[in-house]
């Protein structure tokens, strides 16, 4: 065994004392997880139960996984430790063991002890056990989709304008803003709604006096900031310079901000009247874009000068600017917030804005009421009402309720996972949770996380309550600073190349109100591999083209360099992989695409959604045209447009004839083709029997049926396809009532929201997602496409808020507060608010910094090679091609400081550079197949099956499948199932945690099985003798572990149906899977003992007896699986084995 020195091991020593309450930084790849496992054991030897130590994360994967490496911890202590953290995890265990032995906890046999959830698991725990207080009543279902009771509650809300009800004049004003457009206000509130734990909070007992205060501090705090950061630079020289063109804009008459530095003795300060004086000094010394001038000029007030005398006075004054802003040019930071001054809020309101929002403030909370009323007449909630209703249930810090305080008592220690992304919502509880801790007192908090990997701020996490938690603790109660370096994941030219890039583009100085959060280096504990381990493919001009071929060749060289290395495609947004999914599809690529293709996109689902339509509205003519253009009838569109195009004149008053009505005319039907006459003969017959049966059966079994005779199912291509239809269809049925859809257009949102499942028979090593997704992941190789791309800008919300932390001389007497900043969306028509717009631009700071650590997350998914490719713009000059820097919201843009190098090295060759001509742009085009895919004209449904001959289920149960145990008693027939029962779930965990340590443990386990099953007496000790032996030899024979251990395709008592030799069998199979060589493998179970000396005889006489069984299994598998199929019989007990190829004598149907 040999151990890599770790860097940080004393940082992660410190972290174990059970003493402290720790904060830990642990950065990408350094082993967190590991960590937290290593307290959680190093806890449960303080406590005198197991529920005191709580452990909680945000995803049930995430406290799956958790769980699962407890108890693995628990079950390997015999296991020979790989390196150092193994040996002291192994350490921990082991005394937990003993300490559970000496409790008598069980903790292994009963895992439910340990306690690991979800936070939103939590919360709904504490409401239920306190339903008075938290005003649930009964337990509602938690959704986690609430689209649907937002809109419900903003209809219900915005129906007042029609009332007499007091708010009615507020909503009127709200929409005569909005020109009255009602469906904006409606996409409005429903955002809004869905963060309402963000703001409720902020529009009680706000007065304009108090909104505008925050206004007037926010620009005095921008000008003290430029004010600290400018104290260095020589002032004289700067209002000299400044007198200099004052004077030249007033007697040459131009229009300038310069102008208001006119009488400028010395440096502005903070007052209101010094901004004028700001902003003139950022229009000298900055461009219209933020960026140091570089061109002086007549239009700053520096006249080229027209003798030779004033041209030498021009170039003096010139020069003396230049070098002045030269010597701040490496000081960005001023730079940034003397072109913030620009564009800084008014110091009040108007009184139309002012009216506006009072009557949204005053609308918001009866919006919230309203949502609370549809939460209770629907029976269902959102995880936002779900943490409100856990932090009324525990009551304030200063008023606890009796659950708070029996809280108090039970939990002891509260481990926190992934903290960076914690709500304000969820960090209000955690506070409420451990009000009254402190110091000493045997209780601690341990809170892990990555600030640099915080980027859900869509869901509402907030990277500043990490700082803040950081710098202040939470509560009463101090969290001392952890800070993880050690990289455990990639090799070392992957973390130098981070440490390098990162270091650079990421912030100086971190800042908790934008979420400026600095780098922080790791050091790489695997070597460097030979060759680049990043590479940068520079492309131009948008051409997303060339960038999807390139991929396609980093695949398939991957593919024959490192065939079972595992690759992903990561990407910002799921719109940046259309040409690269084509460019995959064309080179018979297949992937794993995870949560990347919405269902609704998938055609089979769009032709099920539009039978949907064509049923319930029969005068919907867009899924009629859809219908009939569908495969199953494949109408060209010449038909179409015969059926489409009716001639006959209109009447007036009259409704003009539906399409279903057209295609049942025989007149109109006498113009189309014979072919098309068919194609819709059979689409008549199926859709008349539909609406004639409508709202007599459910609406799901109608679709189903519909477009199984219409010839749905024989139009897809693969069982994906099978899989998408099916999830639509649950989908329908989850949403019908009375056999219809209430509301379509809620409908088709919600279906919007849906995925469609990935290539089921693609390989899992290379996978497509999108970098939110990958979080946590792993691969050997990263590709990251599309870095110059934008994503999608969202919608204005109705009202823009922000709170401001304050500086330390204006904190209140618990060391927080902050001023709050409020303005409502900008009037319909008119050009943008300033102060909505100031608030905004402060919310696209917070996205700047988030961007940055997304390309950081990307970047740290990989462990050998990282590809980086995307598009920058080009421009061109006298000189010929000139590189410009990519948008600012693209994520190249916040690489580009040190990419940038690449990309003018490629534009230096000519060859490189390729404009795409309008020829090439059409022929790139063609990839897309256009071809018209449809059933023939004469197609019919496949002939069904002959008559099964029936007989009663206990005959074909014993005939056919039943486990002969004639030899033995039912103690063995017993022992054998319980067996059965456990290699399922050993096979299920993938080996995973299964140790020889952990059948002691689970002795008394097998025993109350066996008690359930009927045995007892002495036939009990000796059935639990057999199980354990042969769980034993399973999970330490090398076969047995190669049968239970991770494999392909692998299921575990797959239920199969078919007809064999014309008789219907329900078959079990106990264990299959794909080995590497591609075989198909059918395993049984066969729990036989044997006494004598003739063991190879047995197990030949064996093979025979169940042969024809397991060949009736080979013939079912084979119709719906065409590897070759091989057959196992494995005997756990006596360590026995056979095999053989999947026969081929029984006649399947």
């Amino acid at each position: 065994m040999i151990d890599t020195p770790v860097p940080d091991i004393e940082e992660r020593m410190r972290a174990l004392d059970p003493g402290h309450s720790f904060i830990v930084q642990a950065p990408a790849g350094s082993g967190k997880t590991g960590l937290l496992i290593q307290r959680y054991l190093m806890l449960l030897n303080q406590v005198d139960s197991p529920e005191e130590v709580v452990a909680i994360t945000f995803t049930r994967k995430a406290a799956s996984e958790m769980r699962k490496r407890i108890l693995s911890a628990l079950d390997q202590v015999d296991r020979d430790p790989l390196n150092d953290h193994d040996r002291r995890t192994q350490e921990l265990a082991r005394s937990v063991l003993k300490r559970d032995l000496q409790e008598g906890w069980q903790i292994t046999e009963n895992s439910g002890r340990i306690r690991v959830q979800t936070i939103d698991s939590l919360c709904a725990g504490l409401t239920n056990q306190m339903p008075m207080l938290s005003r649930f009543g009964s337990q509602p279902e938690i959704v986690e989709d609430a689209g649907e009771l937002y809109l419900e509650a903003s209809r219900s809300l915005i129906g007042l304008v029609e009332s007499r009800d007091s708010l009615a004049e507020d909503v009127e004003r709200v929409l005569d803003h909005l020109d009255n457009d009602v469906s904006r206000l409606e996409r409005l509130m429903v955002d809004i709604l869905s963060r309402r734990d963000h703001w409720l909070r902020h529009i009680h007992g706000r007065n304009r006096d108090d909104l505008e205060s925050s206004l007037k501090i926010t620009r005095r705090d921008a000008m003290e900031r430029v004010l600290s950061l400018y104290g260095t630079h020589d002032s004289r020289e700067l209002i000299e310079i400044t007198r200099y063109a004052v004077a030249n804009l007033s007697s040459s008459g131009r229009a300038s901000p310069i102008l208001g530095c006119d009488g400028m003795a010395q440096t502005p300060g903070s007052q209101e009247s010094d901004l004028v004086r700001w902003c003139g000094l950022a229009e000298l010394l900055l461009t219209g874009e933020g960026s140091w001038r570089k061109q002086i000029d007549i239009k700053i007030g520096f006249p080229p000068g027209t003798s030779k005398s004033e041209k030498e006075v021009s170039r003096l004054w010139k020069d003396r600017l230049t070098v002045m802003i030269g010597e701040m040019g490496g000081n960005d930071l001023l730079r940034q917030s003397l072109n913030q001054l620009r564009s800084l809020p008014p110091p009040s309101y108007t009184d139309s804005q002012w009216e506006v929002l009072g009557s949204i403030t005053r609308l918001m909370p009866h919006a919230v009421a309203h949502l609370k009323i549809v939460f209770q007449s629907r029976g269902r909630v959102d995880f936002t009402e779900v943490s409100q209703a856990a932090l009324m249930a525990l009551g304030s810090p200063d008023e606890p309720t009796d659950l708070a305080l029996a809280l108090d008592y039970r939990i002891r220690h509260l481990l926190i996972d992934e903290f960076q992304d914690t709500s304000i919502s969820q960090y209000e509880l955690l506070s409420r949770l451990t009000a009254g801790w402190e110091e000493g007192d045997g209780r601690t908090l341990f809170v892990v996380g990555d600030p640099m990997q915080s980027i859900y701020r869509f869901r509402e996490a907030e990277v500043g309550l990490f700082l803040r938690a950081r710098e202040n603790g939470i509560g009463n109660l101090s969290l001392r600073p952890v800070s993880l370096s050690a990289n455990f994941r990639s090799q070392g030219g992957i973390v130098d190349w981070v440490n390098q890039t990162f270091s650079e583009v990421m912030p100086e100085r971190e800042d908790i109100s934008s979420g400026a959060v600095p780098y922080t280096p790791s050091t790489a504990t695997h070597e460097r591999l030979p060759g680049s381990a990043v590479h940068i493919h520079p492309f131009f001009d948008d051409d997303h083209f060339s960038e999807a071929e390139r991929i396609v060749q980093i695949i398939r060289n991957l593919q024959s360099d490192e065939p079972e290395s595992t690759t992903a495609i990561l990407v910002r947004s799921r719109g940046h992989l259309r040409e690269i999914l084509i460019h995959l599809n064309e080179a018979g690529i297949r992937f794993r695409a995870i949560e990347i293709e919405g269902l609704g996109h998938r055609p089979v689902v769009q032709d099920l959604a539009s039978l949907t339509r064509a049923i319930i509205h029969p005068a919907d003519r867009m899924a009629w045209l859809a219908v009939m253009r569908a495969p199953w009838c494949g109408l060209t569109i010449a038909d179409l447009h015969l059926i489409a195009a009716d001639p006959s004149n209109p009447k007036l008053f009259v409704p003009p004839p539906t399409l279903w009505e057209l295609i049942n005319d025989e007149d109109i039907l006498s113009r189309i083709s014979a072919d098309g006459r068919a194609r819709l003969q059979r689409l008549r017959v199926v859709m008349g029997g539909c609406i004639a049966n409508r709202y007599r059966s459910s609406l799901r079994s109608m679709v189903e049926g519909a477009w199984t005779l219409v010839g749905g199912p024989a139009c897809v291509t693969d069982a994906t396809d099978l899989a998408d239809a099916k999830s639509y269809l649950d989908y329908l049925e989850s949403n019908e009532e009375t056999g219809s859809i209430p509301d379509l257009s809620l409908f088709e949102r919600g279906l919007e929201k849906l995925f469609a499942l990935p290539d089921l028979g693609a390989p899992e090593n290379l996978q497509i997602m999108t970098i939110h997704k990958s979080k946590g992941l792993e691969f050997d190789h990263v590709i990251v496409p599309g870095l110059g791309r934008l994503s999608r800008n969202n919608e204005k919300k109705l009202f823009m808020w922000m709170e401001i932390p304050r500086s330390s001389d204006r904190q209140d007497l618990e060391g927080e507060g902050s001023d709050l900043l409020m303005a409502p969306i900008q009037e319909t028509g008119l050009t943008g608010d300033p102060i909505y717009s100031w608030i905004e631009k402060l919310d696209s700071d917070k996205s700047h910094f988030e961007d940055q650590r997304l390309i950081y997350v990307a970047s740290t998914r990989a462990r050998r090679r990282l590809h980086l490719l995307g598009s920058a713009p080009l421009g061109r000059d006298q000189d010929g091609v000139v590189l410009k820097a990519p948008p600012r919201k693209s994520l190249l843009s916040k690489i580009w400081p040190v990419s940038s190098r690449y990309y003018e090295e490629s534009i230096s060759d000519p060859e490189r550079v390729k404009k795409i001509s309008s020829e090439e742009t059409t022929s790139r085009g063609g990839l897309i197949d256009q071809s018209l895919r449809r059933l023939s004209s004469g197609w019919k449904l496949p002939t069904p099956p002959d008559p099964v001959e029936w007989a009663p289920p206990t005959e074909i149960s014993s005939s056919q499948n039943k486990v002969e145990y004639s030899w033995a008693g039912e103690a063995a027939r017993h022992a054998g199932s319980v067996v059965h029962r456990w290699l399922e779930r050993i096979a299920e965990d993938r080996l995973e945690g299964w140790s020889v340590s952990r059948l002691d443990h689970l002795k008394d386990t097998f025993k109350q099985n066996l008690i359930e099953c009927g045995v007892s007496g002495d036939d009990l000790e000796i059935a639990i003798g057999r199980v354990i032996t042969s769980i034993k030899y399973s999970i330490t024979d090398p076969r047995g572990r190669w049968l239970l251990g991770p494999q392909s395709e692998a299921q575990n008592e797959l239920r199969l149906t078919g007809l064999i030799d014309g008789r219907r069998m329900d078959l079990v199979i106990d264990r299959t899977f794909l080995d590497k060589d591609g075989n198909r493998w059918i395993v049984d179970y066969k729990t036989s003992s044997h006494t004598g000396s003739d063991l190879e005889e047995f197990l030949d006489r064996e093979q025979e007896r169940y042969r024809e069984q397991m060949d009736r299994y080979s013939a079912i598998m084979r119709r719906t699986d065409r590897h070759p199929v091989m057959i196992g019989l494995y005997f756990p007990l006596i360590g026995g084995w056979r095999e053989w190829s999947g026969g081929h004598g029984h006649d399947v149907g």
